[in-house]
């Protein structure tokens, strides 16, 4: 029975996904979603910086899934999708930037060819890496780190120089600890139906080749703080109730005047608050791991930037020592944001077990990242502006056994808490698509959408 009322907890772009689609539903119930703090969209925040529109957090949604694409769809923002006018990256290895080699999925390569002329690899880390072709399938138990497969198949030098810094952008995890089903589904299904993983990734694009014509990733012009705009007055127009500062510390509280919950905080938040009436769950929810991040955008005169930014960045390895993880040549990939003489950087810092962000303070990351982008992209000088983005416990870590953890949250909560479903980055998916996507599971196993309700137990 479709409840009456619905409180969403949590006003990111799951909590957003999740009031809209309770909103659109055939029997739509009267939804208020309550965020703690005086701005919806989580992550997704939009400012301006050096007089252009940047992104603070995410600058793109994933375009070769459907549900982050039927939402801008849904809120008629169709003709103002924007893709990245460079797919061209690079990585920090042997000393200099080479550009990513093609035929890579989550860094594992998938073509021989142009990993070897990549020189990202030495010629010892190539001989390995080779060896996939011919190592026997290995047992590597009942839910493998990405370590464990892609480690085991290519060698430590694909693990560390690819995969590695790849995991660092999307994840900021580390491949040791990562369930490889749970962060990269589409490589498990490979190693696990071949023997060679190169050659079951190289079958899996033959039948699935993707569409040049299509891009990987959108963004919006003005940036994503758009769609947050716009989801804000189309659930206004419906009659949902937005209240910010409406920080959430007890759920009776919410649970008094609301017939069924969505929980779209943090993992580590929602266990605080489940505790009382879940202790199973709430244990579970707490064990989840969160890295935190960082993300500063750099102006620079055109002039003092050696390198010719033919690209929309590049990865730093964890075994190199940065602080930088990543960076984006914001002016590249997304020529509208150039302002006059001007490019603009975005460096990126943070990952599992790497905490050193936490102990800086703002100047004093700033400057270190500054000096790592100069290494990297020879520049001379001082930035023309700076602006520093943090993210503490952000970034939730689908270590191994990740996929079962979470089957013992809803099934905790299904047992102890009926009226209470969790929804978000610390589940199924981190992403602004596959976060939409399970805001509009909890939404349909709320309005009765058995399919949907059984989707969601079982993806």
């Amino acid at each position: 029975m479709t409840p009456r009322t619905v409180a969403v907890v949590g006003g990111g772009i799951t909590g957003l996904a999740a009031s809209w689609y309770l909103a659109t539903a055939d029997d739509a119930p009267a939804v208020t979603l309550l965020e703690a703090g005086d701005h919806l969209g989580g992550k997704l925040r939009t400012e301006p910086f050096a007089g252009v529109p940047v992104e603070a957090g995410p600058d793109t949604v994933l375009a070769r899934v459907p549900w982050g694409l039927d939402l801008l769809h849904d809120l008629g923002l169709d003709g103002e999708l924007v893709s990245p006018a460079t797919g061209r990256a690079f990585v920090w290895a042997r000393g200099r930037l080479r550009p990513l080699p093609d035929g890579l999925v989550l860094g594992v390569p998938a073509r021989v060819g142009p990993l070897a002329s990549s020189g990202i690899l030495s010629a010892t880390g190539l001989a390995r890496a080779g060896l996939d072709l011919v190592l026997p399938r290995r047992d590597t138990g009942p839910d493998p780190t990405i370590a464990d497969v892609i480690g085991s198949r290519f060698g430590p030098q694909v693990l560390d120089r690819l995969v590695d810094p790849l995991l660092s952008g999307i994840n900021a995890g580390r491949g040791d600890r990562l369930s490889l089903a749970a962060t990269a589904p589409d490589v498990a299904a490979a190693a696990t139906s071949n023997r060679s993983l190169l050659l079951g990734l190289r079958g899996r694009r033959r039948q699935q080749p993707p569409d040049p014509a299509k891009p990987v990733f959108v963004s919006l012009r003005g940036g994503l703080g758009r769609l947050v705009e716009r989801l804000t007055e189309r659930l206004t127009e419906r009659g949902v109730e937005i209240r910010t500062g409406a920080r959430v510390t007890d759920l009776d509280d919410v649970r008094r005047n609301a017939d069924a919950v969505v929980l779209t905080v943090p993992a580590h938040a929602a266990a605080a608050l489940v505790a009382p009436h879940s202790p199973r769950a709430a244990g579970e929810l707490a064990g989840v791991a969160h890295a935190s991040v960082a993300v500063v955008t750099f102006a620079y005169p055109s002039s003092a930037v050696g390198h010719p930014l033919d690209g929309s960045g590049f990865l730093v390895p964890r075994g190199e020592g940065w602080l930088l993880t990543a960076g984006t040549f914001v002016s590249s990939k997304w020529p509208a944001l150039t302002p006059p003489g001007q490019v603009l950087l975005r460096a990126s810092a943070g990952r599992a077990g790497d905490d050193r962000i936490t102990r800086l303070s703002d100047d004093a990351l700033a400057t270190q990242l500054h000096g790592e982008l100069a290494r990297a992209l020879d520049i001379a000088g001082e930035p023309a502006a700076v602006r520093v983005d943090r993210w503490p416990r952000s970034f939730p870590q689908y270590e191994s056994g990740h996929q079962a953890r979470v089957a013992r949250i809803e099934a905790a909560l299904a047992a102890d808490l009926p009226d209470v479903v969790v929804a978000g980055a610390a589940y199924r998916g981190v992403g602004i698509a596959a976060c939409v996507r399970q805001g509009r599971e909890a939404a349909n196993a709320l309005t009765g959408d058995p399919a949907a309700a059984q989707q969601r137990r079982t993806s």
